[in-house]
């Protein structure tokens, strides 16, 4: 009977291990989704206004993946939603252009689907587009989506 030696567990098999995974997850969402966070987003922000990062304009136009939370929808089945990166328990999208909150991202679908329950953890990947924009069938403005969109619970 042979014994199989034992693989040792070092700190640099663990850095390459999450380096492999991370390469799958990003293939899983295509070629080109480069994965963004919420923190990535802004390069400052305050009273008088904010400005997208260099990263973040550079990607416009771009498949992106992002983790986040679904805020409450407005019906059970529809073609968008608001990313937010905490959860939340109203609607962050009743403001204005000049009370965009930050940290949030309006998901448009590329199909009408049924949405999971507010507070949800997702993934989403869509195209990246930037500045503001009036959604003329329900007046919401957005400074920063996602557009022909799909996502999956995390």
């Amino acid at each position: 009977m042979m014994l199989e030696k034992a693989t040792k567990f070092t700190r640099r098999r663990l850095v390459q291990g999450f380096a492999a995974l991370s390469a799958q997850a990003g293939s899983a969402w295509g070629d080109d989704a480069e994965i963004i966070s919420f923190g990535g987003l802004y390069k400052s922000f305050g009273v008088l206004g904010y400005e997208f990062t260099d990263h973040v304009k550079s990607r416009a136009g771009k498949t992106v993946a992002m983790m986040g939370y679904m805020a409450p929808p407005l019906s059970v089945e529809s073609d968008f939603f608001v990313l937010t990166r905490e959860p939340l328990a109203i609607c962050p999208f009743c403001q204005s252009d000049a009370d965009w909150p930050v940290d949030i991202l309006v998901v448009y679908l590329a199909k009408a689907t049924p949405l999971v329950t507010a507070g949800a953890r997702v993934m989403v990947t869509g195209k990246l587009e930037v500045g503001s924009w009036t959604d003329l069938a329900t007046g919401f403005i957005s400074q920063i989506r996602l557009r022909d969109a799909s996502y999956r619970k995390s």
